[in-house]
């Protein structure tokens, strides 16, 4: 039986330890909550250790709101960087991007136009200018428009999300790693009172936040709730070289590169995704990023393929993040999003701000759970 008239601080499972769940349990720990960190895995070695891992608004301008709370984003990790100091995590770099086609570059440049619009930073630059000024190492026609985003960045992932945990285990947060959840335990009120781990044990909760990546659907369908998740798989390569030849962040035709700090470079690209389904392996979708990359940075023809992973996205179905509670289950909260790179630092304060001081924030008003039907 709980005592009603013990005052306590809230006890709150957050489910799944990715920087979205790590955001959100370090910033309710900092502000008195009891909180159990809950991963199936190992805190950050999950999708936020095989994202691209990209903090930008440039490419959210599909709607304003969105665009918005990508800003806020930005900003968070820069707040956040000045208060538990940017080592390790924060490459606040920029971002290059060109297109090797006209009707591609007509594309990138309308957007950079919309976002100075928008009082977003964009610089414009040839490339013959960029290999002078910014990435000596690659290769593009000296006439070449490229923009360039200064206020972006890249984030190290699972060097954040550590830190984040460190921090918030220290204030005295507990963690469960190795743990899935088999079961979330209601009160005859609806109420969340508890959560039963595959290791055979019971953790008596006041609240859950369901931050568990592409697993979300899953957990949600715990207390009876539906999200509707998007299947859109991606693979990332890291690549090790003798020297790493690029400083920043970059959207080069048909690949996406960025440093990975040490001796390590990241590779992506939406065209080797579509690829995922067709049967192709991981070690030739990786071969195919390292050929798409060689052609941007020939330096990167000597480095060698070291990791390959293809993952889940965490996509809600319409593709915007679901954040706040759930009213039909009380004590339940979702904290599910693609770009959760971007995102994580301002979900984590802004939800936590919800759940310790029932604020709503308009920031979050297009991306409230229940605009998905139970």
């Amino acid at each position: 039986m709980r005592s009603e008239s013990v005052q306590r601080p809230a006890r709150i499972a957050v489910i799944g330890v990715g920087i979205v769940g790590a955001s959100v349990g370090w910033n309710l720990s900092r502000h008195g909550a009891e909180v159990v960190f809950i991963d199936a895995g190992q805190p950050g070695e999950g999708v936020t250790n095989w994202s691209f891992s990209w903090v930008n608004a440039s490419n959210k301008t599909v709607r304003r709101s969105y665009f918005d709370l990508n800003v806020a984003g930005m900003a968070a990790h820069r707040e956040l960087a000045g208060i538990i100091g940017p080592d390790s995590w924060w490459y606040p770099s920029g971002h290059l991007r060109w297109a090797d086609t006209p009707a591609a570059q007509a594309k990138f440049l309308e957007t950079a136009e919309l976002l100075a619009a928008w009082d977003y930073r964009v610089e414009t630059y040839t490339g013959a200018e960029v290999r002078s000024r910014l990435e000596p190492s690659l290769t593009m026609p000296d006439e070449t428009p490229v923009v360039f985003y200064p206020d972006e960045a890249w984030v190290h992932g699972r060097h954040l999300v550590r830190r984040l945990v460190d921090q918030a285990v220290a204030s005295g947060a507990e963690i469960r790693s190795g743990n899935a959840v088999h079961a979330i335990g209601t009160g005859a009120d609806g109420t969340i009172r508890t959560v039963a781990l595959s290791d055979g044990s019971r953790i008596d909760v006041d609240i859950v936040v369901n931050a568990a990546g592409p697993n979300a659907s899953h957990v949600a369908g715990l207390v009876a709730r539906r999200l509707p998740m998007r299947r859109e798989p991606g693979v990332i390569t890291r690549v090790d070289c003798a020297r790493v030849p690029v400083h920043r962040v970059m959207h080069a035709p048909h690949i996406e590169i960025r440093p990975d700090g040490g001796g390590s470079v990241v590779l992506h690209s939406r065209e080797v995704d579509a690829l995922i389904d067709t049967g192709e392996a991981p070690g030739q979708l990786a071969r195919l990023l390292h050929e798409l990359a060689r052609h941007a940075v020939p330096e990167l023809g000597d480095a060698r393929i070291t990791q390959t992973r293809v993952v889940e996205r965490p996509i809600p179905a319409d593709g915007f993040p679901s954040v706040g509670a759930v009213p039909s289950v009380p004590g339940y909260y979702e904290a599910v999003s693609h770009s959760g790179i971007t995102l994580g630092p301002v979900i984590g304060r802004l939800l936590a701000s919800e759940i310790l001081g029932g604020k709503r924030d308009e920031l979050l008003a297009d991306f409230r759970p229940e605009r998905f039907p139970l």
